[in-house]
């Protein structure tokens, strides 16, 4: 069997062994035991009470998350679990709620509260109007129970299985045509022109599995809910749910009733399910919002691409190169100044380029970056940073970017010190301060506007200083460490002299001039992505969970490939023009997939979502620029170092006189 075969295998069992991962479920978190009755001395202990937290209200068309309380549901209790870094940066909310649900006990109507708005009353109708326009912008509960969203499953036209979302909308809306919008779509009362509609009511279907010789304990495996609008009887505490019930509906501003009253209730409904298992009981929800199928043709399209680019890249190295390298080394008389192709700039290769100070530092904060993902989807791949860890993915990628400062500093250093830079502390504060210091900026001034509009998501003030001392107090020390430790080593000497005067570069072809390989190099390392792209996108502005991280690490190192090959041929094609400004080009040519990804960003945002408003679009192209620049210095690195390797192999081996 040949090395390249072999090859192969070894990378075939190891992408086998990633998918599988998908499989491990939740390390860490042990069940939760619900019997009828609370467990008496003796008896394995579990709970009789099953507990509901109410998050933030998102929206598909809409950016900004608010608060619970914001739209002024019945009262949240006090009852608020510990959160985590990346929860409170993701702006989750998360408090308990009024519901008190006992395992086992089926309830058909219960009354939550009662909330009564009158019109006389300013303060009043700014509650409701706020109300009305969450419910035309589709907002949505969601629910927490047994550490699991609570899910709204509805039938999708050609689809077998119902649809599960994580949320459920608080109303639906029918525009002034009669044409129902949204959740009022499966609704046949609700038609009436120009109106909105709440729903006020909540049947909770409560799915639970038996384990065996468990005698009276059981798992909750499944909390669906149907979202329902009832306009309950006006005077009083009385409830009523039937099923033809009329649906409530509510009008603010000059339309709104001089007394309106919203009464919030719920049904309780307990189902034994013996055929899922509390260890699958994430399965129904995640399988719909990913296609296996979709992702394997992603992963095979990738690895054709990096087929060919291996392909290219051999034929390089094993025949061209070797050829010439052949024609070099041998001992002839022929003039040497008859020599063409890369070999004639072996004295102008490795001289510095413009701006090295600069290069090296993006190249410090490329490698922290390359490093933090790599170990944040290898521990997200084993089920660690699952979805049921809410927060985990954030709060890993946070501590470990703090941490991973000293691999910044000391390949900053690193670099820097082989251009022949001498000013150690201005590139030590340039690492530590300009790529997170434009990032915390952005993060900043969006925040402000999250602040202005009174959202959840914005990031408390206290947060944004813990960020600050992780940042001044670790970060900055750690990459002083290591920028100390890479300019203590030796320079790292080049495997050819420099010439003192710069050889004149001939005129070039279109195709190997600077920018045009700059924007050719980015095509091939985004088209490996660009699937797995659209699902990550989905996860962050759709609010789906995303939980393939075997097929997302698979991805990862399928574009490091790409990016390394991609930029070892260009640099090629441009050493053999004659051209030996390599060293930005390198960086560039891969870290231009950054400039497709954004681009990409623009089609999601224009064809993909139905968000407006300038508050929506600002928060949506802040967000995305800060995605395009750290992935910029991820992939810009990775294209550097690779050529790099590259440049000096086969320099290292040319005979010279």
């Amino acid at each position: 069997m040949s090395k390249f075969s072999a090859a192969l295998v070894v990378a075939a069992v190891f992408g086998h062994f990633i998918l599988a991962c998908n499989a491990f479920y939740l390390p860490g978190l042990a069940p939760i035991s619900y019997c009828k009755l609370p467990a008496s001395s003796g008896e394995p202990a579990c709970q009789s009470k099953l507990q509901v937290f109410v998050n933030r209200l998102d929206s598909t068309e809409s950016i900004i998350p608010y608060d619970y309380d914001k739209f002024d549901f019945c009262p949240a209790s006090n009852d608020r679990p510990a959160e985590n870094l990346g929860q409170v940066l993701f702006g989750e909310r998360i408090r308990g709620s009024l519901l008190n649900i006992s395992v086992l006990e089926k309830k058909d109507c219960v009354l939550i509260c009662k909330k009564s708005y009158e019109k006389a009353k300013p303060a009043d109708m700014k509650h409701l109007e706020f109300l009305v326009r969450g419910i035309r912008k589709n907002y949505e509960h969601h629910w927490i129970s047994d550490n699991m969203p609570v899910t709204w499953c509805y039938p999708v036209q050609g689809e077998d299985k119902p649809y599960c979302a994580t949320g459920f909308p608080i109303g639906c809306s029918v525009n002034a045509k009669g044409q129902p919008q949204d959740a009022c779509v499966a609704f046949t009362n609700m038609n009436q022109k120009d109106s909105v509609y709440i729903f006020n009511h909540i049947d909770f279907e409560i799915e639970y599995h038996t384990p065996a010789n468990a005698g009276s304990v059981h798992r909750i495996v499944a909390i669906n809910v149907t979202p329902r609008s009832i306009e309950h009887p006006a005077a009083g505490n009385e409830v009523k749910c039937q099923n033809d019930a009329k649906p409530l509906r509510i009008m603010a501003g000059a339309k709104a009733a001089p007394t309106q009253t919203i009464k919030y209730s719920y049904a309780v409904h307990f189902k034994e399910n013996m055929g899922v298992s509390w260890a699958s009981r994430w399965d129904y929800i995640l399988k719909s919002f990913h296609r296996p199928s979709i992702q394997w043709f992603s992963i095979v399209n990738s690895i054709l691409i990096i087929l060919f680019l291996s392909g290219m890249v051999g034929m390089i190295l094993i025949r061209t190169i070797h050829r010439d390298l052949v024609r070099y080394n041998q001992d002839s008389t022929e003039d040497p100044q008859e020599e063409f192709g890369w070999k004639l700039v072996h004295g102008d290769v490795f001289r510095p380029p413009r701006f090295g100070m600069l290069l090296s530092v993006l190249l410090g904060n490329g490698i922290q970056v390359t490093t933090m993902s790599f170990l944040a989807l290898l521990f997200a791949s084993f089920g660690f940073l699952s979805p049921s860890n809410r927060g985990s993915l954030m709060t890993f990628v946070l501590v470990f970017y703090v941490l991973l400062g000293s691999s910044a500093g000391f390949v900053a250093a690193r670099v820097y010190k082989m251009f022949g830079g001498e000013k150690w502390k201005s590139n030590v504060l340039m690492t530590s301060f300009l790529v997170p210091g434009f990032i915390f900026g952005l993060f900043f001034l969006l925040n402000l506007i999250l602040w202005y509009k009174g959202s959840s998501g914005a990031v408390p003030f206290t947060t944004l200083l813990v960020i600050l001392v992780l940042w001044f107090c670790v970060t900055t020390p750690l990459t002083l460490v290591g920028a100390f430790v890479g300019f203590r080593k030796p320079a790292i000497e080049n495997p050819v002299r420099t010439n003192q005067i710069p050889r004149q570069i001939p005129s070039q072809v279109l195709y190997v001039r600077p920018l045009v390989g700059i924007l050719m190099g980015g095509i091939l390392p985004f088209g490996c992505i660009f699937i797995q792209l659209f699902f990550i996108l989905n996860s962050i502005w759709s609010h789906q969970t995303y939980y393939m991280f075997g097929f997302l690490l698979l991805v990862y190192i399928i574009l490091v490939i790409t990016c390394a090959e991609t930029t070892i041929l260009l640099c090629y094609f441009h050493l053999c023009a004659e051209d030996y400004h390599w060293w930005w080009r390198s960086f560039l040519t891969s870290g231009c997939t950054a400039l497709y990804f954004f681009m990409y960003s623009l089609y999601y945002y224009r064809y993909k979502m139905e968000m407006t408003g300038m508050a929506n679009s600002m928060l949506f192209f802040g967000y995305s620029l800060i995605m395009a620049t750290v992935f910029f210095t991820f992939t810009g690195s990775i294209g550097f170092f690779a050529c790099l390797l590259f440049v000096r192999k086969i320099y290292s081996i040319v005979k010279l006189d």
